[in-house]
């Protein structure tokens, strides 16, 4: 029954805001290729984010600082504080309240009131998180037993009534990408929810919480987080491919919508008139603070172990503060700030998982960290500077003969590296600099 509670838990942590309303908008842009889309989506949505769970259980580690380091000391320390400042105040704690105030409240307030309310509703909003991070110790009995049953009932509700009665039949692909590389996008687009990078965050939650019901074994810890992650997992899977679903047979009727906020709202009014907005915000504001609550927890500790001179309770009240602060910029700035820096460190975070579970196959080798690692992130920021230049970035008028660089980069990598062009062109130079290290701890080293 414990095991059976933490695995909820986990899923009510990793399904927040994000993870609602980017598998709607993915199935309504695939149409008839919703299938393979969200089978990549649900690899970097559900299959990444419980093997990043399992890592830690497995690594035996109480500080994601100390697997960051495996790499370095520095690298590490930089790597666990950006992962953090990335999935607490910076993206992803203002996007639970920004995500909640867009479809719970905004569509019942007059535009000219629309600052004021965003306002109020976001000190409400984190004032109640910050409330309950408060009380750690209650944490997973709050979140698992009184929050997780009221956010699932309300999100089967709409998702029921999406798969017996669907809104219509699937259309062809309206994106590009989704009509010439479906899976290979709904991959890519499975970055957004950032659940990989915030599993090494609540696989250190989920270990203190097995570890709080008597269970002290490194071997019983690793089957307790596999248990757990499996109905997490499951669960997760459930609801990705049925949201796909939904927004892949709304076209017909709804037409293709801007994002998923709107997609959910419209679909949600479909199926339940005017008491479909109610559902619908019920449903996301109370996703969105158990996530909310989760980050805050997780977040505040990180620093206190870090620089111990603020108290938990200080350093929660500041990540509330902060993120109330962002979440008043809008949920469409946020998104677009996010998205470079998640596409530069979420092929890092997916490279140290696999690391971890291979990490006494090759007796922990600092080499073979450094080598992976290193050029995954080098080749994760060429891409990225590429993209900016392409967009129009003011880097090419400033820095006219570093853009040439990097644009020369970019073609030799696009020429030689699978997958470059779809985002996956880390995968080859992590593989290879796994490989130098290796062989550089194997001979350089002896000698």
């Amino acid at each position: 029954m414990r095991i059976i509670l933490i695995g909820i838990t986990l899923f009510a942590l990793f399904f927040g805001a994000g993870n609602l309303i980017f598998p709607v908008m993915l199935g309504q842009l695939a149409g008839d290729n919703f299938d393979l889309a969200a089978l990549g989506f649900v690899i970097t949505g559900v299959m990444m984010p419980l093997l990043g769970v399992m890592a830690v259980g497995l690594s035996g580690e109480k500080d994601f600082l100390k697997i960051a380091q495996r790499c370095g000391v520095v690298f590490g320390l930089i790597f666990a504080t950006t992962l953090y400042l990335t999935i607490g105040p910076l993206f992803a704690m203002p996007r639970t309240g920004s995500v909640s105030y867009e479809i719970a409240l905004k569509p019942f307030v007059d535009e000219k009131f629309d600052t004021v309310c965003l306002a109020l509703f976001t000190i409400f909003f984190y004032g109640t998180c910050c409330f309950l991070a408060l009380n750690p110790r209650k944490f997973i009995d709050i979140v698992g037993k009184i929050l997780t049953p009221l956010k699932i009932t309300f999100i089967l509700i709409l998702i029921l009534a999406a798969l017996i009665f669907p809104m219509g039949e699937t259309l062809p692909a309206v994106n590009e990408d989704y009509q010439n590389l479906p899976f290979f996008t709904g991959f890519t687009q499975g970055y957004l929810t950032m659940d990989t990078l915030a599993s090494l965050v609540f696989g250190i939650i989920v270990v203190q919480s097995i570890m709080n019901y008597g269970i002290k074994d490194k071997t019983k810890i690793m089957i307790a987080c596999f248990k757990a992650s499996l109905i997490a997992g499951a669960i997760l899977a459930f609801f990705y491919i049925s949201l796909v679903y939904m927004g892949a047979t709304s076209v017909t009727k709804l037409g293709v919508l801007e994002n998923g906020g709107q997609i959910l709202a419209r679909v949600s009014t479909y199926y339940f008139s005017v008491w479909g907005n109610l559902i619908l915000g019920i449903m996301v504001t109370v996703a969105c603070m158990t996530t909310n609550i989760g980050l805050t927890n997780a977040c505040a500790n990180y620093l206190v172990s870090l620089c111990p001179k603020l108290s938990y309770r200080q350093y929660a009240v500041i990540f509330s503060v902060v993120s109330a602060l962002f979440a008043n910029i809008g949920l469409t700035a946020l998104i677009s700030f996010s998205v470079p820096v998640l596409s530069i460190i979420y092929p890092v975070t997916i490279v140290l998982i696999i690391l971890m579970f291979f990490h006494r196959l090759f007796n922990g080798r600092k080499s073979i960290y450094v080598g992976a690692i290193y050029l995954t992130l080098l080749t994760s920021i060429l891409f990225e500077l590429n993209s900016a230049m392409t967009q129009g970035s003011e880097l090419s008028i400033y820095l006219p003969n570093v853009t040439k660089g990097i644009q020369y980069s970019n073609e030799i990598l696009t020429r030689y590296i699978p997958l470059y062009e779809q985002g996956l062109g880390w995968i080859v130079p992590a593989l290879v600099g796994a490989l130098l290290g290796y062989v550089y701890s194997k001979c350089i080293v002896r000698k």
